[in-house]
This record gives C-alpha cells, structure tokens and sequence, in this order.
C-alpha cells in the first residue's frame, strides 16, 4: 500500500493564491509588450506624419496669402482677408467634429491582454470551487 503525500486544504489554497499572482504578472507583463510593439509600430509613421504636417501648414498658409491677395483684385483688402478666415473657421470646425466622432470610436484596451485576462480569472474561479 502506497502512501500518498496529500496536501492540507491551506497548502492548496496558498499554491492557487500564488498561481493567480503569477497569472496576473504575466498578463501586465503581456500587456506592456504588446503596448510596446503598437508604440515601435507607430513612432516612425507619426515622424513622417508630423513632418507632413508642418510642410502642409506652411503650403497652405501661402496658398491662403495668395487666395486673399486674388480676391483683393475685386474686393477690398481686409474683407478678402475676413471672407477666407470665416471658410477656413467653417471648415475647421467641420474637421474637428468628424475627427473627434472617430477618435470616439477607437478602442484603446489591448484585446489580447483582457481575452487571456478573462480566461485566466475563469481558470482560477474553477479551480478555487
């Protein structure tokens, strides 16, 4: 007859504790990679659209220069001014309102990390029970 070397209950339950602390270690730990590799994906992109940006606003804010002095031709200089600030005030806001209903949209919680997170806190319900 074999003797079995059987665990107390406060052993099982201690054992259970620590593997959840490490489950929870390893899903922040998945986490700040996956983080990480969205955040390498994205740095050199934003650069160049960044660059992108200041060269469109100083091509853009000639181009206005030159709508204004155009529309000085056949109208006074300062409502030539008025008139392409107020389009370009229309049109920002425009901008602004569809950009922020996207951003709305955009989902900022690592879906892996919270499935593997979901399952682990599953596994460790079932094995306190």
């Amino acid at each position: 007859m074999a003797l079995y070397n059987e665990r107390t209950v406060p052993e099982v339950l201690q054992d259970i504790v620590g593997n959840i602390q490490e489950i929870i270690r390893s899903e922040f730990c998945l986490a700040k990679i996956e983080i990480k590799e969205e955040v390498s994906k994205a740095s050199r992109p934003a650069e160049t659209l960044g660059a992108g940006i200041v060269l469109s606003f100083y091509a853009l804010g000639f181009i206005l220069l030159a709508v204004v002095y155009a529309l000085s031709i056949v109208m006074a200089a300062w409502l030539a001014a008025l008139l392409v600030g107020v389009l370009l005030t229309v049109l920002g806001i425009a901008l602004i309102s569809s950009g922020g209903k996207k951003l709305k949209q955009v989902n900022v919680i690592p879906e892996k990390t919270a499935a593997s997170f979901k399952e682990n806190m599953q596994w460790a319900k079932n094995q306190i029970k």
